[in-house]
């Protein structure tokens, strides 16, 4: 491993004496030299004095980092000691394994984040998968933002665009990749979380999670039926179009992006046919000249489809799956999100954005969506269950193909491969494994109670394909960003601040209120928006603050000591492990867009989906009946994730914002740490 150059050692002296001064910093330094990482020993000369340079030597070795989100310590543990996971029992015994300290708080848009750039949400500004505008207190996606162009010429009916629109990545901080490739060492990332849209920087990069459909959404299906549900006219995530079968034909449309070269920017479509056969339980659809014969319970394979923009002029390019549910007695078809197609990107979903395309000549089309997993189907009943692990099967089974393709080509420098699947499995099926939840059945065990286990022993496989890549100059890294608990009971974090007279306006308690249309903002001390988030109505941070920033800290020590004190008014249990305030837990860089505090829900606890967007309800606590029964957006001490490796692992309690550190030292760099976070 490269050492520090004692020359640089002494041009830095008296900055290192400075560093050294400081508590947190020494902290820092005591951390990397109990890593082993003997090259980062003096991180704060190397990032005031310049940056080493990668040799020759170092230059041809290998790292493989494989993220398998939502792997916990404790439960891996269990099944390797059983001899469920062979792969990583292998791994562990031959360099080591350690629980890995999740994020503050566990959510993996934070925790992927932490792992690009080796800081804390303080530094590369991702606090919550939703996030606030404390101009307007409205929510937003946390991890990209797109802005349509400012200046448009409009002719007639129509506006063109005089200037660039921008989709923007809202993560902060330098990628650890990049500071690789600007010493020569190449490197390919695939479908990391937090990375949308990917930087041109000379690295070959995917997008994961926060990749949208082609309506700028994370996902939002299309459901076909002569017998629409009850409440399919409130259903998130998704449409529900009521047809109706004449002659044995329907026609509908697939709704696409909106043209926002029209002046009034009015929704794209698709025509389409669907000829029904009831006697064969058969159905033709028929879209844009092609034609597609399902089977009932059959699924079609990818079907490219042109939204009109300009007649004739111009288009964008999507591309969905159907899934013939049903034929009799009612006509029940499913359609995925509407994808970018990856032939013809309409968004920048690859660096450099010719990689899109040379990956599905390669591999076919594939899902680009950053969660293909279609949750939202399966929570409204739209799929069953059996239909839903179809459906992720077909996701999963895209992203493992390319995965083995890309292993095989592996030469040198490093490669990034991430899976969701171990994390949405988790989401979905906990109910089905666990006797407490209050979804629970013996009919569902008996059925799926498996399917975790299962789903665990791919990523073994996954684990020994990689193992099985590694030659004697490779060092495999395996993580996950946080492990996984039951969510058996909602907790309205909303609801709570209004009864206690934190949240005020008239008639803010009443059941279904919302703070943007009820809230008395002049009077209010707090509100919550997202999973984990509290913030307080800040005088001269949102637009109509009430707190004085003199009167923060006290105010924010305050409500941390009543939410750890709340217990559950059924159960008498505790709802709150602890609150974090922004300060202690993060570094300053970004922390104006903090929460004011963060909080740490106990095991079997979660925010309330209605709270996550500024809802209350006429309920404090309730049980979870929902099929989304697993979380992990709780305190992080009740979540780790875990780390393997096939080289040792000295420290014996590693983080994730580590992980940057350890694999670049593979290359005898380091990682700047100037701005390092106290968490």
């Amino acid at each position: 491993m490269a050492r520090v150059p004692p020359d640089a050692k002494a041009r830095c002296r008296n900055t290192d004496q400075q560093r050294a001064a400081d508590p947190a910093k020494r902290a820092t330094l005591k951390k990397l030299a109990a890593l082993g990482l003997l090259a980062l020993v003096d991180v704060g000369a190397l990032s005031s004095c310049g940056r080493s340079i990668v040799s020759p030597m170092l230059r041809e070795r290998k790292v493989i980092v494989l993220g398998l989100d939502g792997l916990g310590s404790r439960y891996v543990s269990r099944l390797m000691d059983r001899g469920k996971l062979p792969n990583m029992s292998r791994l562990r015994e031959l360099g080591g394994f350690r629980a890995l300290t999740s994020s503050i708080p566990p959510q993996s848009p934070v925790a992927w984040a932490t792992f690009i750039t080796g800081r804390d949400p303080g530094g590369h500004g991702i606090y919550d998968f939703i996030q606030r505008d404390p101009t307007t207190y409205l929510p937003y996606l946390s991890i990209a933002r797109t802005e349509e162009p400012q200046r448009t010429l409009s002719v007639g009916q129509w506006k063109f665009p005089i200037s660039r629109g921008k989709v923007e990545l809202l993560r902060r901080g330098r990628a650890f990749w990049d500071v690789l490739a600007e010493q020569g060492v190449p490197a390919s990332i695939y479908r990391v979380p937090s990375n949308f849209p990917p930087q041109d920087t000379g690295v070959k990069q995917l997008a994961g999670l926060g990749a949208p459909d082609l309506l700028g959404t994370y996902g939002q299906f299309s459901f076909y039926t002569e017998a629409p549900p009850k409440g399919a006219e409130d259903m998130s995530g998704g449409a529900v179009h009521e047809v109706k079968v004449s002659d044995g034909r329907v026609r509908a449309r697939l709704l696409g992006p909106q043209n926002t070269l029209r002046k009034d920017s009015p929704d794209t479509s698709v025509e389409f046919e669907i000829r029904v056969d009831r006697g064969h339980r058969l159905a033709k659809i028929v879209v844009q000249g092609r034609e597609v014969l399902l089977r009932e319970g059959e699924w079609s394979d990818w079907v490219p489809l042109r939204f009109e923009m300009i007649p004739h002029v111009k288009h964008i390019s999507g591309m969905c799956r159907f899934y013939l549910k049903q034929v009799s007695p009612h006509l029940k078809l499913y359609a995925t999100p509407i994808n970018v197609d990856p032939l013809d990107p309409a968004l920048p979903i690859t660096a450099p954005a010719g990689f899109a395309s040379e990956l599905a000549e390669k591999f076919g089309r594939f899902y680009t969506q950053g969660f293909p997993h279609d949750v939202k189907a399966l929570r409204h009943g739209i799929l069953d269950d059996a239909e839903y692990l179809q459906q992720s099967g077909i996701a999963m089974g895209e992203v493992r193909s390319m995965y083995e393709s890309v292993l095989n080509d592996f030469q040198r420098g490093l490669l990034f491969y991430y899976f969701a699947t171990s994390d949405r499995t988790q989401h979905m099926f906990w109910r089905a494994m666990d006797e407490r939840h209050p979804g629970y059945d013996r009919k569902l065990a008996r059925d799926f109670g498996r399917v975790i286990e299962d789903c665990d022993r791919t990523s073994d496989e996954l684990v020994g394909q990689a193992m099985a890549a590694c030659d004697k100059d490779t060092t495999l890294f395996v993580l996950s960003d946080h492990g996984f608990a039951p969510y058996y009971r909602s907790f309205n974090l909303n609801t709570w601040l209004a009864a206690n007279g934190y949240l005020m306006g008239a008639g803010i308690q009443e059941s279904g209120a919302d703070i943007f249309s009820r809230a008395d903002w002049t009077n209010t001390l707090a509100y919550g928006i997202g999973f984990n988030a509290l913030y307080l109505n800040l005088r001269g941070r949102e637009r109509y603050g009430a707190v004085n920033p003199e009167e923060r800290q006290a105010l924010a020590r305050h409500l941390a000591d009543e939410l750890r004190r709340v217990r559950d008014p059924e159960t008498g249990d505790r709802v709150i492990d602890n609150v974090y305030l922004a300060e202690e837990v993060y570094s300053p860089d970004t922390q104006e867009h903090a929460p004011d505090l963060v909080i740490g829900y106990a095991r079997g606890y979660r925010c309330a989906d209605e709270s996550v967007l500024g809802e209350l309800t006429d309920y404090l606590t309730e049980e979870n009946h929902d099929k989304w029964s697993g979380d992990h957006c709780i305190d992080r001490s009740l979540v780790p994730g875990i780390l393997l490796s096939n080289r040792p692992i000295e420290d014996k309690t590693p983080a994730l914002s580590d992980v940057a550190a350890l694999a670049m030292a593979e290359f005898g760099q380091p990682l700047d740490r100037a701005e390092e976070s106290a968490s």
